[in-house]
């Protein structure tokens, strides 16, 4: 199920401001017009009862106590006002014309019945109405009233005063909306004070997190986001000179080192001279003579070949290395190495014909020869080296079918002076050489990437361009 998009916080905040802005306007809005409506209704009904009962005052003393249809008549007639409709009903009887008793409420008419003033509102069609009724008493000699068993009631309709209340609610809708829009104006400024310093501590972390360890942000007031400010500003000092410190260390190490290396250069010639005379006799020396000449000349390869190392690597370090580029036949590049160093016998090869490039022979070779010497050693055979090719590019991959590299292994496998297990000697290298071999790949361009085969073993594979770059510059 695809997640749904996040909103961003300026959204959130205008939906937020909208949303409060809509459940305050209702809230006043619909308090408002329940308020008017029910006073613009009550005052209406108060009137109409004032209005009822007074004329019905000037009716005492009744004439009759069973009046006929004539005196329900002037009955009725006595409460009838401009806008509004009477009957007057008496055991079974009514006035005649006016208001028909059918389309008065039975709970209207037991209320009255039981002596009281009681009104209800109604609706006839699409017209609202106030039906108001009302017993006549009688009374007695001695000041006791009792029912007559007349009944008035009147309709009032109340189109007007709906008319009003609609004119409330429609303008409570619109000052609501008018209030909708100018709280969104004002949550659009606000939020847009807000969220530029937002944006702006976003922008400073991204070009930090580039590498532009300068990236600062504007303090602006003394608020929270000020304090904000204030912290990633002083944490971004803090890093910057760290970063400083360390990148200066880093230098000094590395000069030193490629100091030291070239400095061991001319002791270590000399050395390996007389190593190379040991090993000359070692043959003939005692026993115990011999293996310690033996094992000085092998120690003094050794020593030469990581002060070599070390050389090459202050080469990348200081951006001195360069290209000596030439166009070669890529299979015979890769046959050639093997068949110096005497593997060609124990390496299996898939190597097209006519696959050519633009090539730094001397450092490919670097790069084949540590890969197939690391598989031969540290692997299982059969080890192999298959070539493939398309126009732009060129790859080399070498795989042996050991048990492979460790997951945790991989991520570090390029790093400077690891290896895989710790428990190696220190003839089996320096922990350089596939530092170099990545360098050399990309110093062309290329890459040199490792992982491991589903069915065991692991694969080297070096990519290249078919044209390095020209020493110059520029596209060879």
């Amino acid at each position: 199920m695809t997640p749904l998009p996040t909103l961003g916080l300026r959204t959130r905040l205008l939906l937020a401001f909208a949303l409060l802005c809509v459940v305050i306007t209702a809230a006043v809005a619909g308090g408002s017009y329940v308020m008017s409506r029910n006073a613009i209704l009550k005052a209406t009904q108060d009137a109409a009862v004032h209005t009822m009962t007074s004329r019905l005052e000037t009716l005492y003393p009744l004439r009759s106590s069973t009046p006929g249809r004539a005196e329900l008549a002037e009955i009725a007639r006595t409460v009838t006002v401009p806008n509004t409709v009477a009957v007057a009903v008496f055991h079974g009887r009514h006035s005649p014309d006016g208001l028909d008793p059918e389309l008065i409420p039975p709970e209207l008419r037991q209320a009255v019945a039981g002596g009281e003033l009681a009104w209800q509102r109604v609706r006839w069609g699409d017209e609202p109405v106030l039906i108001m009724g009302t017993p006549l008493m009688i009374v007695e000699r001695n000041r006791d009233q009792r029912l007559s068993g007349i009944e008035v009631y009147t309709a009032r309709s109340l189109r007007a005063e709906q008319r009003s209340v609609d004119w409330l609610a429609t303008s409570a809708w619109l000052t609501g909306a008018a209030a909708l829009a100018f709280a969104v104006v004002l949550a659009s400024l606000a939020t847009r004070g807000v969220l530029r310093p937002v944006r702006e501590l976003g922008r400073a972390a991204r070009l930090l997190g580039e590498g532009d360890l300068r990236a600062r942000v504007a303090v602006r007031g003394s608020d929270e986001l000020a304090d904000v400010a204030h912290t990633f500003n002083n944490t971004a000092a803090e890093l910057e000179r760290h970063v400083k410190q360390l990148r200066e260390m880093e230098a000094d190490a590395r000069r030193f080192v490629a100091d030291v290396s070239h400095e061991l250069r001319t002791p270590l010639a000399a050395l390996t001279a007389v190593a190379d005379v040991l090993d000359e006799e070692a043959a003939e020396l005692p026993e115990p003579a011999g293996r310690a000449a033996r094992l000085v000349s092998q120690e003094t390869i050794n020593l030469t070949a990581l002060v070599n190392d070390l050389i090459e690597i202050s080469r990348f370090d200081s951006g001195v290395a360069a290209l000596a580029p030439n166009e070669v036949d890529v299979a015979e590049l890769v046959h050639a190495t093997l068949r110096v160093r005497g593997w060609s016998e124990r390496v299996e090869t898939e190597l097209p014909a006519d696959v050519t490039a633009r090539l730094d022979p001397r450092r490919v070779d670097v790069v084949l020869a540590n890969l197939v010497g690391n598989a031969l050693r540290h692997g299982e055979p059969p080890v192999s080296v298959r070539l493939s090719a398309d126009p732009q590019w060129i790859a080399v991959e070498v795989r042996d079918h050991g048990p492979g590299l460790d997951e945790a292994v991989l991520p570090h496998v390029f790093d400077r002076f690891y290896k895989a297990s710790a428990a190696r000697a220190r003839s089996e290298g320096s922990g350089l050489g596939l530092a170099i071999a990545r360098e050399n790949a990309r110093l062309h361009g290329g890459d040199l990437t490792v992982a491991n085969a589903q069915d065991g073993g692991a694969v080297f594979t070096l990519r290249l361009p078919r044209w390095a770059p020209d020493p110059e510059g520029g596209a060879a």
